[in-house]
């Protein structure tokens, strides 16, 4: 474990709530891209099995809470994202 590990995982923890709470005022996700979402959860995902295999410690509880707070706005993405009007 390290401090800064902690140090950049409560930076990039802290800075979601922010996003997901824009997301459910507005009900807008324009500028928002899924491709970087789905990114940065295979990163945490990739934190979260190298703390199984070979550094466990409590800090995997950072890494699997910011990979539900960039799903909960990958989710809201999904529900508000624009939709492509049928062409008539």
């Amino acid at each position: 474990m390290s401090v800064f590990e902690i140090g950049m995982l409560a930076c990039f923890g802290f800075s979601w709530p922010f996003s997901i709470a824009k997301s459910l005022r507005t009900k807008k996700v324009e500028g928002k891209s899924p491709a970087f979402m789905v990114i940065v959860m295979v990163g945490y995902l990739c934190g979260i099995v190298h703390k199984f295999l070979y550094s466990p410690d409590w800090v995997v509880w950072l890494y699997a809470l910011d990979l539900v707070l960039v799903l909960a706005d990958f989710i809201l993405y999904m529900l508000y994202r624009p939709r492509k009007e049928a062409a008539s």
